[in-house]
């Protein structure tokens, strides 16, 4: 027998393979506590059309993420939204049905975007400029999700907790998202660099078209605003959906303390990304802020579970359809080379 020693890679993958299975213990346990029955058949409530209309509306959410991702690209790049569209989809996918890479979803959509005939350095650095105005726009939305609680939601010891811990989660996030944001603009080729050695073994000259890609794109401080306020947009719309997810459950809840609850729990799962789709992060701090609705925890983990649902029900066939696009152009580029 021969010795072998762990490299980075196999302690990152039993690193993540215990996260991921501390995350479904919380799962378990917080189903367990609150009672199994009574959170399935409060998602067993919505019937099928009730879970058609969310998944419809998170599809719809859909348009308006793929069309703030292309509004980056220059004008003189001929590539319509629908291609930004259908690779946000696959960028969501991959990360919610294969979370088992920090920026595997992130690889693979701006890979759907370039079998789709976006030009390769503009794919990727679009890419990147789109996942900092959206973590922007989030750091907004629970700037607003803090104002909402404080004034609309009872002042408690639950409330007070909630938006001191926010508060001080949001200073730490204006720093960091400062930070991304400067190194982006101000070195953009190390960012390139770093991001293409963690997805590929490019060339030098590919990981200089990058970056000069993301020169360009943030040389046009309009189309980053309009990204900014797509993406606001689509965390208010984000809270729309969780709110269609909530009345089919049969919470009686309105729309800005739903919001204001959603902020926390998209907050929290920011937070602990490195928890594989936050699976029993975004459990827990639904049963946490229950009171805020004026919900049982039942409702609320019957709608985590729904919104999990739909994630698998929307991803998995996006992935196939994406599986086989790349499968179809292995095989043309077999028989090219054969001929």
């Amino acid at each position: 027998m021969t010795a072998r020693f762990l490299g980075s890679k196999d302690i990152i993958n039993w690193r993540t393979l215990s996260v991921t299975a501390l995350g479904v213990v919380l799962l378990c346990y917080l189903l367990t506590r609150v009672g199994l029955g009574a959170v399935l058949t409060a998602a067993a409530s919505v019937g099928c059309l009730g879970f058609a209309l969310l998944c419809l509306a998170s599809l719809l959410l859909f348009v308006l993420l793929g069309a703030t991702w292309s509004v980056l690209l220059p004008r003189s790049v001929c590539v319509g939204p629908s291609v930004f569209v259908w690779a946000r989809m696959v960028r969501e996918a991959a990360a919610d049905v294969l979370p088992f890479s920090q920026i595997g979803g992130m690889a693979l959509g701006a890979r759907a975007a370039i079998l789709h005939g976006a030009p390769s350095p503009l794919a990727w650095g679009s890419m990147i400029v789109d996942v900092t105005t959206e973590m922007l726009a989030q750091i907004a939305y629970v700037a607003l999700g803090i104002l909402v609680i404080w004034l609309n939601v009872p002042h408690t010891a639950l409330t007070g907790t909630v938006t001191t811990v926010a508060s001080a989660a949001l200073l730490l996030a204006l720093v960091a998202g400062g930070a991304f944001l400067g190194v982006q603009r101000y070195g953009h080729h190390w960012v390139a660099s770093r991001l293409m050695s963690r997805v590929s073994s490019s060339s030098s000259a590919y990981t200089t078209a990058i970056a000069d890609a993301l020169d360009e794109i943030y040389h046009s401080r309009a189309r980053v605003a309009i990204s900014l306020g797509g993406h606001f947009l689509g965390w208010v719309a984000n809270a729309g959906c969780a709110w269609i997810a909530f009345r089919l459950v049969g919470a009686s809840v309105d729309f800005l303390s739903v919001l204001a609850v959603e902020s926390m729990v998209y907050a929290s799962r920011s937070a602990g990304f490195f928890v594989p789709n936050a699976l029993g992060v975004q459990e827990a701090v639904y049963t946490i802020l229950a009171p805020l609705l004026g919900i049982g925890t039942e409702l609320a983990l019957a709608v985590s579970l729904l919104k999990r649902a739909r994630d698998l029900a929307i991803g998995v066939p996006v992935l196939l359809i994406w599986q086989a696009f790349e499968g179809r152009r292995a095989l043309v580029a077999e028989d090219a080379g054969n001929q």
